[in-house]
């Protein structure tokens, strides 16, 4: 399995803004600058991330983007879903994917099961707030 640049972008976007948050909305400029991703880049991934209800965006002056839930509401499974459309590791596990011919005599398929139960369970165990910066810790993210 391979994570793209947009499910770990949106990751990034996530972050910076629950570690910048304020009263206001941050522009995407800022994300932009202290992530070093493009702005424009960056427009198609909190479009996505704004419907789904993970930010709030406000157009204009004063404008810009927030987190739309509280960090430990926003698990990393489901931007990384969002962004990448599916994780499992074969075709035939897709969610209303066409089922597999050699489905009554695949050796593979508990394996692959396994595989997408251990990948889906371990990123449903992290939210952005167990991703935020912890100096305490000694804690660096790296996406």
């Amino acid at each position: 399995m391979m994570i793209s640049t947009r499910g770990r972008y949106a990751l990034r976007v996530l972050i910076d803004l629950a570690e910048n948050q304020r009263d206001s909305y941050i522009t995407l400029k800022e994300v932009a600058g202290r992530q070093d991703i493009s702005e424009k880049y960056l427009e198609n991934i909190v479009k996505k991330l704004v419907r789904a209800g993970m930010l709030d965006a406000l157009r204009g002056k004063g404008g810009g983007y927030r987190l739309g839930r509280e960090p430990e509401q926003i698990r990393v499974l489901d931007v990384l879903t969002l962004m990448e459309g599916t994780l499992v590791p074969v075709a035939c596990l897709e969610e209303g994917g066409r089922p597999c011919e050699r489905l009554a005599e695949c050796r593979t398929l508990p394996l692959w099961r396994g595989l997408n139960d251990v990948v889906s369970d371990y990123l449903s165990r992290y939210s952005i707030r167990d991703l935020m910066r912890r100096d305490d810790d000694g804690f660096d993210y790296v996406i």
